[in-house]
């Protein structure tokens, strides 16, 4: 009743099935009706269109097939496909092969791997790196996740583990295998230096070369088995392997088929024929031997055989096999050829012959070494024996040739069996195995037209290895129903036990043959008969053909019945070679001939057991009776050796865990990507994937946590069905949905169901979300129906109250148009009155306007002219009264600035003289003596200066009398002017007659006038014309102009754009380049570090003799610990006791690896150094360009640095005059140290302490002063700076440069008497006088007064006249009163000069009373003070009047404060050298103080200590002893906790403790202490870093404390570059004696490694976090749906115990940033830090989503919008968004909207094209192909769409690779940070145990 009703709900209208077809194996249709039970047939429609009715079969009335759900299809697993059937499997390959490209898929416990005859970019290492690790169901299928979880059980389950690889020829066996070998070498390494995982690699090129083959399915099938045990030790490294073969298809040696070719390696050297070393095997093309030309294609497309021999070669000797034998082996096999072309002739019916000297066979002796007559003899006789004597018989033709081709098969496999047994040797070694994984690669089930032997024993193997397979599918099944206590039902599945009964049992087929062999005349026919005769009526597996008598057919699994020719079977089944060709052979003088064909115990297996390959005889080697005897008794056929070997890999099987590859051939034709369903058919029922479905279908193939249950049917459930318990709600569920309990069980942990009743729930739940969308849509579309009906009615309304306004409106417009005529026809008549009326009055108007503009014109021009002249007097007298005024200033500056300048030459010169002096403080009074005397000269001076003043005021004053007298002579003959003109007036009478005429003449004239208008009007409109021509053209011209004004501008516009991209761009350029040189060196730094700890790790390998536990360990250490170029001490003694023991162990190490190493280091460091060079170019580059405007600017001020570099001469050799002076005093105490009279108690010790304590207060009192000074002087030159900035510009400045020039009073005289002479010059003589020529011109103008008075001009001269007077006259005044006041200026210069001296003599008497030492501080301070308050005067005063002077001190005050800059470095250099000698002086006398009497010492005056003064002046040093060394190693590195030190102390504390006591070494010039101080910190953190590397606390606390350090050795390194950051005080901590440039290289390095060791600590704690948190967990809950899942189960997306969210990615990047913050770490290093967590999320995240298709879903990609989005939101909260590290989120970002985005049409491929240019080709095309809906509402991505994106990125250059790098790390950079700390602030905490160190 339930199975009914579930029929009648599933095969019901729109119900989709498989029916079959002859073509398509498979086809798809639709129904068209329901089915009702009792049915005959179903009205199906295919799906093109056509309706057919698919008749049901009467007997069984089994239904077709049912289809999948859409959603369903495509999964990477079969097994969570809800119908398990033939169709659906097939159609599922098909779609992820055709549509998705992807080969790989799961069906259960198999891979399905089909081959797609192109090379696609997914086994790089980069994929090996992705799949490492990674559970096997959460990646997408692929050959590596098979080795992974091989790889993976072996480490936890102790259990060896065995990758069964099978399929038919040119499926992709062979590559499969050596993919999965490449993984485990990739992922585990080896143990030892010998590279064992390259030499399995490479002994695969080997074996292709010698055992694959050309077929016509196949251009590289292994003609052979081999089954390859990969060793691992306890740590599950590899240490070796070994090889097993299997059967070898010798007769390929001498025969191929059409359009095959014989094994690889005889092409490869027929290639390589033209090379030197192969012109002895005198070889040639491959057509011209029989051997390689028969299948007549001796080329392979796309294959280079040249190269592939040269391949072959490289891994021959990187297994250890050596040239020489190489061309042995090569000689071997040329012999093969050269046999092949010996002809055999008849010589009759029953014998033949070799023809005489045969090139051939010489050719062949040659080779092997044997003689001619030998070897013709034996191939065309042979031996035959009896009881008595021995016959020699001769062969006939074809006998000859077939012994002649079995020789050379038979060499062949001795020569296959030689090079697989020493390829083992090589592999072998001496470590223990702990366990192996297998790899076998066998061939497949093979059937052709002529079925042989070979087809006989392949198809043997394969039905062990079903019944193997078969016999664990089922023991799975069982466990799986067991573990979740399930009842258990016994499955029916296929057992082949009776056809392997048939083959390898008692009386058997290969029992039958051994035995026909061993009879006399046995032969097929016979054995044939045999057959028929035991197994035809026994067997029903055994059928007899009906049309021959020499087969037999046998019906092998999944009814698959082969026919076989028995033709051959005896011969190949013995295998037998005639012995005397065999016995010529072992008499060659070749001594690798001889080696093959030695005893068969050691040449039958190259791993000493029962070898696998066929063919293989054993013959006796002596030609003795016995011995011939015992070799027939013990001799094997070639089936009893299959079965022995088979027998033994099969117990190996059973021994270990097996895992299934089963290579699937789509089509014969090797087409890339094409799809025959036929083949593919027999193919998955020949390897027993359709029985894996069918085991699978018979019980629960649906599995489901109840969980993922709940998530994906809870829309099933009513609100009351939820309960707490979840395990009851799905159980209530599901007895409610579905009513037959025997389709479904519930397990523990699951719920199990039958076939179909999945797709039944998903038609359930796609109904129920079906009617609620169906629900939705109604209810939108009422509201969008309703919401148009109130737009429609409000859209009514407005257009009614719109018309019914505008009918209004027309009606008032109406109204108001009658209105507004009648006011335009009044107002229009009285405009016409209106305009008559002012037509008239404008035309009287014209004339009046016209006769007062003439008048006005007249009037105008005159007051013009008149203003004009007035204006041109003004000017040329200002000027001239200008030019004077300058040249009396600069004259006066001039003689300012000399004057001055020689007065402070003189008192610099009485300094210096002072400051020389020894006897100082004796001759200070007569000092001061000369002072007054040179106060009292200047008063002089000063007095002479004022009277030549006054007398230039009274010459002055002279000459202005004169002037003023000469200008009121001028007025008063301009008064006589005036009376002359009224005088003439009087003529105006007879003008008046003179214009009457003119009046009369005036009439005629108008006549005369009105003719030439006429002509005149005429000529205007011609012109007038003309000039609107030619305006026109100008116009266009001026068009023309701006056109290519405007073309010019925008093309220098875009020239200068265009310029800028390209600086712009050859700037990023070179930034790149940079990057990228700085990657290139980290990259090979990191990679010395690894060389440097492998020859660490073999030097503890060598020095201790523990051997460590065993356990799990992925891959090598990732510590580093890289020695720098000195010795660590403390390991000193370490070394020294292991030495002994070291000895005997290296001298069993390989020489040449050691060799190697010290080459490869040697490369390595040679490549470091150059990178770190043209790094350091790169940089100084950046730095010249940077520095190249300073250095224009610097050039620019060249001229003002001269001057001052002459004083800082004079200066140094005053301070080299000390410096002498201090090394008389040394040469004097050590001269008298020997004698005692450096003694403390001696009168010059006394004399030198004092002078040095004196010189100390004398030296800190200055140092106190000049910073005072330098602060006024500061301040001053900045606020006369704003002031003057413009001032200082003009002409006083060059004025003052050279006064500043001269050297003496000659000087400043000559340059006096050049300021007159240019004072006297003619262009400053020649200005006054254009007054009084204006004037004669207005004298000159009187007779012609006729025409000046016309219009009243004489009336405006006059005017003009006095105005100027009036202008001169206030001039005149203006001087007056500039005289006025500088008399009185110079009046109050004199008083305060006289005040000075007043104050000079007082400030003498005062200097007299004090005591010596003060003296000269009161007298600079007191020079200080005069400057200070001069320069305060003088800025009171007029700032044009006193710039010069202004000038002149600044320029003095600045030379002032550099001498004392100056001054203050050289006395604190030699203050520090003093303290040196006084503490050695103080040595002295400790050593003589034992010779000193009690008395002497209670009488000695004690010096005393001031300790306030010394704690004052702590110089930031501490000092240790030297044996103190490596206790303060100890202390502060090795046993430091960061955890207290980041929370108590100041970060980078141990830095700073480094430091100081760094600087007290460089301060005692101790180069030894700084040398060991320095090494024993590097290499105490490289061993606290090996030590602790996981820790991220410790690496993160000392790359903090290393940049410090780095930071601290710039910042006190004394470079301008780095000590401008710093204060006053921190430049006195500057280190004195050693340039620690090359240490801050060799730290940088190590900060470098430190920092690489930081990310990679931090990569390991993400990395289990990335995935689980970015993409498996559902942030936003109920998102993302959850589709059936198979065997292979993936990681769940629900929360559990244990399972990581992006809280706790977002806790643990909260946590790497506050432990850094707490540490110190610069905040740019933190984020290069932060950039490169997120580039490693980002590439992590988006790497597992191109790997796993169930992720790449619309869902998915807002769950992973939304994480991004969480992460940014931490950025920002942490003021990081800077940092770049948003961008390498980038790629992930656009992936996840790549998965959102619409995906149909042209406009969205060009949106997507756009949109992702993060993202290459390759992962675009990947996640458009991975695309995988949820929900049957979503749609798969066409293949016609992912072609558009295709071709629409074909131009795009970009790395084909498909992942990122995810190990790829950027280069980190350290930025000057230096610290604004003082150091002798810094207290040292007593938890440090540092109280060894004293503070100095």
């Amino acid at each position: 009743m339930n199975m009914n009703r579930e029929l009648e709900y599933m095969f019901v209208q729109c119900a989709r099935v498989w029916i079959p077809d002859a073509e398509e194996v498979w086809k798809s249709a639709e129904l068209t009706k329901d089915f009702k039970n009792g049915d005959a047939s179903l009205q199906l429609m295919l799906e093109d269109g056509t309706s057919i009715e698919h008749k049901l079969d009467p007997k069984t009335k089994n239904l077709p097939y049912l289809r999948n759900p859409d959603i369903l299809v495509g999964e990477n697993d079969l097994t969570a496909l809800s119908y398990l059937h033939e169709p659906a499997v097939l159609h599922n390959l098909k779609v992820r092969f055709i549509d998705s490209k992807l080969i790989y898929t799961y069906c259960g416990i198999v891979l399905v791997a089909i081959n797609p005859y192109e090379t696609l970019g997914i086994y790089g290492t980069d994929i090996i790196n992705a799949y490492s690790g990674q559970n096997m169901g959460d990646m997408d299928p692929h050959i590596f996740a098979v080795a992974e979880e091989a790889y993976k059980q072996m480490a936890r389950d102790e259990r060896n583990q065995s990758i069964i690889v099978s399929g038919e020829s040119g499926a992709g066996k062979t590559v499969s295998a050596k993919y999965a070998m490449r993984y485990f070498a990739t992922v585990s390494g080896s143990t030892s230096e010998a590279n064992v995982e390259q030499k399995v690699l490479a002994s695969n090129p080997i074996m292709e070369a010698i055992g694959n083959a050309k077929t016509t399915r196949n251009d590289n099938s292994s003609r052979f088995g081999k089954y390859i045990e990969i060793g691992f030790d306890t740590r599950y490294r590899i240490i070796g392997a070994n090889m097993r073969t299997y059967l070898l298809e010798k007769s390929r040696v001498v025969f191929q088929a059409d359009e095959e070719r014989n094994y690889h390696i005889f092409y490869q050297l027929c290639a390589s024929s033209h090379l030197p070393e192969f012109k002895t095997l005198k070889l040639s093309s491959a057509n011209d031997f029989l051997y390689t030309r028969q299948g007549r294609s001796p080329v392979i497309q796309g294959v280079d055989d040249t190269k592939e021999l040269s391949t072959t070669r490289n891994a021959f000797t990187l297994l250890g096999i050596n040239e020489s034998y190489q061309m042995g082996l090569f000689q071997v096999l040329a012999a093969i050829l050269h046999l092949g072309n010996v002809e055999i002739k008849d010589r009759d019916s029953d014998s033949s012959l070799i023809p005489p000297n045969n090139r051939h066979l010489t050719a062949f002796c040659e080779l092997v070494g044997v003689t001619y007559q030998d070897m013709s003899q034996w191939l065309c006789h042979r031996k035959l024996k009896t009881a008595t004597e021995t016959y020699v018989k001769t062969l006939p033709r074809l006998q000859a040739t077939n012994a002649r081709d079995a020789l050379a098969k038979h060499i062949y496999a001795k020569l296959f069996n030689w090079i697989v047994e020493h390829v083992n040797k090589a592999l072998i070694t001496n470590i223990k195995q702990h366990s192996f994984i297998g790899v076998l690669d066998i061939y497949g089930f093979e059937t052709f037209e002529i079925n042989s032997f070979e087809q006989f024993c392949i198809n043997y193997a394969n039905e062990k290895l079903q019944q193997q397979f078969n016999m664990h599918v089922f023991k799975l099944e069982q466990e799986e129903y067991m573990k979740e206590q399930i009842p258990w039902t016994l499955i029916d599945f296929y057992d082949n036990q009776p056809c392997i009964n048939l083959i390898e049992a008692k009386m058997g087929i290969l029992d039958l043959l051994d035995e026909e062999c061993k009879m006399p005349k046995g032969s097929d026919d016979s054995w044939a008969q045999k057959l028929y005769n035991t197994h035809l009526k026994t067997c029903s597996l055994f059928e007899k053909p009906r049309m021959s008598n020499r087969a037999f057919i046998i019906q092998h699994f999944a009814d698959k019945q082969v026919e076989y020719q028995c033709e051959g079977f005896l011969e190949k089944n013995k295998d037998t070679v005639n012995e005397d060709q065999i016995n010529v052979l072992k008499a060659s003088k070749f001594d690798l001939l001889v080696e093959l064909f030695q005893d068969e115990e050691k040449a039958t297996s190259p791993t000493g057991q029962v070898p696998g390959t066929g063919g293989r005889t054993r013959l006796s080697i002596k030609p003795d009776k016995g011995r011939d005897k015992s070799s027939k008794e013990h001799k094997k056929t070639v089936g009893c050796q299959f079965r022995n070997s088979l027998q033994m890999l099969m117990d190996t099987l059973n021994a270990t865990t097996p895992h299934y590859v089963r290579c699937i051939k789509p089509n014969d034709f090797k087409l890339a990507f094409s799809f025959d369903p036929k083949r593919a058919v027999q193919q998955l029922r020949a390897c027993g994937v359709l029985e894996t479905i069918r085991i699978s279908a018979a019980g629960f193939p649906s599995r489901w946590t109840y969980q993922e249950f709940f998530s994906r049917y809870r829309v099933l459930m009513k609100q009351k069905d939820v309960l707490s318990d979840k395990k009851l709600t799905c159980r209530n569920v599901l007895e409610k949905l579905v009513e037959d309990q025997d389709k479904y069980q519930f397990g523990k942990t699951k719920i199990f169901f039958r076939a179909g009743q999945v797709a039944y729930l998903e038609k359930l739940r796609a109904d129920k979300l079906r009617v609620a969308c169906i629900r939705i849509q109604k209810t939108i579309r009422c509201w969008l129906a309703r919401k148009k009906y109130l737009r429609k009615r409000s859209a009514a309304i407005t257009i009614q109250r719109f018309t019914r306004g505008y009918q209004a409106r027309c009606l008032a417009k109406f109204m108001r148009r009658t209105q507004a005529a009648t006011i335009i026809q009044k107002y229009q008549r009285m405009y016409v009155e209106r305009k008559r009326y002012r037509q008239k009055q404008a035309a009287a108007l014209v004339m009046q306007t016209i006769l007062r503009a003439y008048m006005a014109r007249q009037k105008y021009q005159g007051l013009v002219r008149e203003h004009n002249a007035v204006i041109i007097q003004k000017r040329v007298r200002g000027w001239l009264a200008r030019c004077w005024y300058k040249r009396c200033l600069v004259s006066l500056v001039y003689l300012q600035c000399c004057f001055r300048r020689m007065k402070a030459r003189r008192e610099l010169k009485k300094l210096k003289i002072e400051a020389r002096s020894v006897e100082h403080f004796k001759k200070l009074n007569k000092g001061m003596e000369n002072k007054i005397m040179q106060l009292q000269r200047r008063i002089d001076e000063q007095s002479k200066d004022n009277r030549s003043i006054n007398e230039k005021l009274v010459s002055l004053e002279t000459s202005s009398t004169a002037e003023r007298e000469r200008m009121r002579g001028e007025l008063s003959r301009l008064r006589g002017v005036e009376e002359d003109a009224k005088n003439k007036g009087n003529q105006v009478t007879s003008l008046l007659e003179q214009l009457e005429k003119l009046r009369k003449e005036l009439s005629s004239t108008q006549k005369e006038k009105k003719t030439i208008e006429d002509w005149a009007q005429t000529y205007r409109d011609e012109m007038e014309k003309m000039v609107s021509e030619l305006k026109d053209q100008n116009c266009s011209l001026k068009k023309e102009k701006d056109d290519l004004n405007r073309l010019i501008q925008e093309q220098s516009q875009q020239m200068t754009e265009k310029m800028a991209r390209a600086i712009v761009e050859k700037t990023q350029q070179l930034e790149t380049d940079l990057n990228e040189e700085r990657s290139r060196y980290q990259n090979l730094l990191t990679e010395h570090l690894r060389l440097e700890e492998k020859y660490d790790d073999l030097k503890e390998t060598m020095v201790s003799s523990n051997v460590s536990k065993p356990g799990h360990r992925r891959t090598d250490s990732t510590h580093s610990s890289n020695e720098s170029e000195y010795t660590y001490n403390s390991e000193y003694a370490e070394l020294e006791e292991g030495s002994r023991a070291a000895e005997d162990v290296t001298r069993g190490m390989d020489t040449s690896l050691t060799l190697k190493l010290q080459k490869r280091l040697t490369e390595l460091e040679q490549e470091k150094q150059s990178l770190r060079n043209e790094l350091e170019n790169r940089e100084d580059q950046f730095q010249r360009a940077r520095a190249r405007d300073d250095v224009e600017f610097k050039k620019a001020r060249g001229a003002e640095l001269e001057y001052e570099s002459l004083k800082r001469q004079e200066l140094e050799s005053e301070n080299k005059k000390l410096k002498h002076d201090l090394v008389e005093i040394r040469r004097s105490l050590l001269g008298n140290a020997a004698t005692g009279a450096g003694a403390p108690g001696s009168p010059a010790y006394k004399v030198v302490l004092e002078q040095l304590n004196a010189s100390c207060e004398e030296l800190e009192v200055r140092k106190e002063e000049v910073l005072i000074l330098r602060s006024q002087l500061v301040s001053q030159k900045e606020a006369m700076h704003h002031k003057d900035e413009k001032e200082t510009m003009t002409e006083p400045s060059a004025y003052v440069e050279d006064v500043s020039k001269l050297k003496d009073a000659g000087e400043l005289k000559q340059a006096y008497i050049g300021l007159k002479d240019t004072n006297r010059s003619p262009r400053f003589i020649r200005k006054p006088l254009e007054v009084s020529d204006l004037l004669s011109r207005l004298r000159s103008a009187a007779p012609d007064f006729h025409k000046l008075n016309e219009d009243g001009e004489l009336w405006l001269v006059n005017q003009g006249l006095k105005e100027t007077i009036r202008l001169l006259e206030h001039q005149l005044q203006t001087q007056r009163r500039g005289y006025d006041s500088e008399v009185e200026s110079l009046r109050g210069e004199l008083q305060n000069v006289k005040e000075e001296n007043n104050r000079q003599q007082q400030l003498l008497a005062q200097n007299l009373q004090l005591p010596p030492e003060a003296r000269i501080e009161a007298s600079l301070q007191h020079e200080i003070t005069r400057l200070t308050n001069e320069n305060l005067e003088l800025l009171a005063e007029d700032p044009t009047a006193s710039r010069e002077a202004r000038v002149t001190i600044l320029r003095r005050m600045v030379d002032l404060m550099e001498q004392l800059e100056k001054q203050d470095r050289t006395i604190r250099k030699l203050k520090k050298q003093l303290k040196v000698y006084s503490k050695r002086i103080g040595e002295m006398g400790a050593q003589t103080e034992g010779q000193t009497s009690p008395g002497q010492m209670v009488d000695e005056p004690i010096h005393p200590v001031n300790i306030p003064r010394r704690e004052k002046d702590f110089q930031g040093m501490l000092e240790y002893k030297k044996e103190d060394e490596l206790k303060l190693v100890k202390n502060l590195i090795l046993e430091l906790k960061p955890r207290g030190v980041a929370v108590n102390l100041i970060p980078g504390l141990p830095a700073y403790i480094l430091f100081m006591c760094l600087r007290h070494a460089d301060y005692v010039n101790d180069d030894q202490k700084v040398r060991t101080l320095l090494t024993s910190t590097i290499n105490s953190i490289k061993k606290i870093l090996k030590k602790r590397g996981d820790d991220f606390e410790t690496v993160s606390f000392w790359l903090s404390n290393t940049c410090r350090f780095l930071h601290c050795l710039k910042q006190y390194s004394g470079d301008e570059a780095f000590i401008k950051h710093n204060t006053q005080r921190q430049n006195e901590h500057i280190l004195s004696n050693f340039d620690l440039a090359e240490y801050r290289q060799v730290i940088s390095d190590l900060a470098i490694q430190i920092y690489q060791q930081l990310i990679k600590c931090m990569e390991n704690i993400l990395q289990p976090m990335i995935v689980s948190g970015m993409l498996e967990h559902e942030t936003i809950q109920g998102v993302s749906g959850v589709k059936p899942t198979g065997l292979r189960k993936r990681t769940s997306s629900i929360v559990d115990e244990g399972t990581y969210t992006l809280d706790s990615i977002l806790r643990q990047l909260s946590a790497f940033h506050s432990t850094m913050c707490q540490h110190g770490t610069d905040p740019e290093l933190i984020k290069q830090v932060v950039k490169q967590q997120f580039y490693i999320i980002g590439a992590v995240t988006l790497n597992n989503l191109l790997l796993r298709k169930d992720m790449c879903s619309w869902s998915k990609g807002m769950q992973i919008r939304y994480n991004v989005s969480q992460l940014e939101e931490w950025l920002r909260d942490k003021g990081l968004m800077t940092c770049g590290a948003k961008e390498t989120l980038e790629p992930l970002i656009q992936a996840a909207q790549l998965l959102q985005v619409k995906k149909k049409t042209d406009e969205d491929a060009e949106a997507i094209c756009s949109m992702c240019l993060a993202l290459t080709t390759a992962q675009i095309v990947k996640v458009l192909n991975l695309y995988t809906p949820v929900n049957e509402f979503e749609e798969r991505v066409s293949v016609a769409f992912i072609r558009t994106i295709q071709t629409r990125l074909r131009d795009r250059c970009e790395s084909p690779q498909l992942l990122m790098d995810t190990k790829m790390i950027y280069p980190v950079t350290f930025p000057f940070n230096p610290s604004s700390l003082a150091l002798e602030t810094i207290q040292i905490p007593s938890s440090l145990n540092l109280s060894f160190l004293t503070r100095v």
